[in-house]
């Protein structure tokens, strides 16, 4: 791999701007001093540092996005607040993708990466990977709508796979209910229009696991992170 492309995979800048830091001497390759951006370099064998600080070549980036509303789950867009918009400069790549879609007011886990395999792997109808939602619910949910997820319901013609629904609360006064519902899909709006089916409207929703690795308490609306080693064994162990 060419110096200035290992460097700028690693966010030291654009291939242009790292090309300079080069040139001014400021790059070692195994405690030799490098100023030709064409130098080749092992990126997992040879030692590469910038002003003294050793690189650690990562190809791939995995990161956990407590999703807020209002935002949405795109790469880019010319009017709206994309997901990636969240991201400091330092974190940035522009090969980063949401893996799945939430819905613009729903909030919660959302996977960040560049790790298409991996993507494919958990948004794959074949492998039913399981997402878990909570949800507000207008109107009383019941033992019989549990019946009915767990069925599966036909929407617009087509079936879903069975739901677990868990009635966490139901509020007789204001008519109103707390679930936890977990799906082995992710049709367009699906939690909505299966409430809805049922003759209640999803009032908040918040996504709060995917396959094994639920949203962590202690990540803030808003808030990313790296996913730890064994974070992203519990996401491949469904990949």
């Amino acid at each position: 791999m060419r110096l200035d492309k290992f460097l700028a995979d690693m966010g030291y800048g654009s291939r242009k701007e790292v090309k300079q830091l080069i040139k001014k001497g400021l790059v070692t390759v195994n405690g030799q001093v490098i100023k030709s951006d064409k130098a080749q370099v092992l990126e997992t064998q040879d030692t590469v540092c910038f002003e003294g600080e050793p690189i650690v070549y990562q190809s791939q980036f995995y990161y956990l996005l407590n999703k807020p509303a209002g935002v949405i789950s795109a790469t880019v867009d010319s009017y709206e607040e994309t997901v990636l918009d969240l991201f400091s400069e330092e974190a940035f790549r522009e090969d980063l993708f949401p893996v799945g879609r939430l819905d613009k007011d729903t909030e919660g886990f959302l996977l960040i990466t560049n790790d298409g395999g991996l993507a494919h792997q958990l948004l794959s109808p074949k492998k039913h990977v399981e997402k878990e939602y909570y949800a507000q619910v207008e109107g009383i949910m019941t033992a019989e709508d549990q019946k009915t997820f767990a069925k599966g319901i036909k929407l617009d013609g087509e079936w879903t796979l069975p739901a677990e629904l868990q009635i966490l609360n139901v509020d007789e006064e204001e008519t109103r209910s707390e679930i936890k519902l977990i799906l082995h899909e992710g049709k367009f709006h699906q939690v909505k229009r299966m409430v809805q089916a049922v003759g209640k409207e999803v009032v908040y929703l918040k996504r709060i696991r995917m396959g094994g690795l639920s949203l962590p308490d202690d990540l803030a609306l808003g808030e990313y992170r790296e996913l730890t080693p064994e974070e992203l064994a519990k996401l491949q162990e469904r990949g």
